[in-house]
């Protein structure tokens, strides 16, 4: 999990954030860290993170069993076209049950796979390289959305 929060932070303009005690985000998910491109370090308004791990189950949201010692999942939201080479379906579409309690697979994610959203419990020699790979083209996708919206801003008679 480490590793994976340090790969993120070294993307140009990646802003990870880590809930902790005493922190602005609310105790259920302390533990927990959030990836947004945010090049001036401030958590983005009106902006969902593109990428998140998560340490526990959250009400709603328990099918990966993250309560169990040792686990945790990583989550990323992808395009459609990566959404349908990594789990064969498209998002809107889910059909297939799934054991959402493996290990080191990417799925799609049990609450938010129509949003596009894919997760890997633990991800380890299967998946590792998959999941920083998704992370990178995450953030790219991230930043360039940001660019349009900084465009739009700056154009006379618009609002971002």
């Amino acid at each position: 999990m480490e590793q994976i929060i340090a790969t993120v932070r070294g993307l140009h303009g990646a802003l990870v954030v880590v809930a902790e005690p005493g922190g602005d985000l609310p105790e259920p998910v302390w533990g927990d860290a959030f990836f947004y491109y945010a090049p001036d370090g401030r958590i983005p308004g009106r902006t969902q993170p593109y990428g998140t791990i998560v340490t526990k189950n959250l009400p709603g949201d328990e099918a990966s069993d993250l309560d169990a010692a040792d686990r945790w999942r990583v989550n990323v939201h992808v395009d459609r076209a990566t959404f349908r080479e990594l789990t064969g379906e498209e998002p809107r579409d889910l059909k297939r049950r799934r054991d959402f309690t493996v290990a080191d697979r990417v799925l799609p994610h049990p609450v938010y796979g129509a949003q596009s959203w894919v997760c890997v419990v633990r991800p380890g020699e299967r998946t590792g390289d998959t999941v920083v790979r998704l992370l990178r083209a995450a953030h790219d996708a991230a930043r360039a959305r940001s660019g349009r919206r900084d465009e739009r801003g700056s154009t006379p008679g618009t609002t971002a």
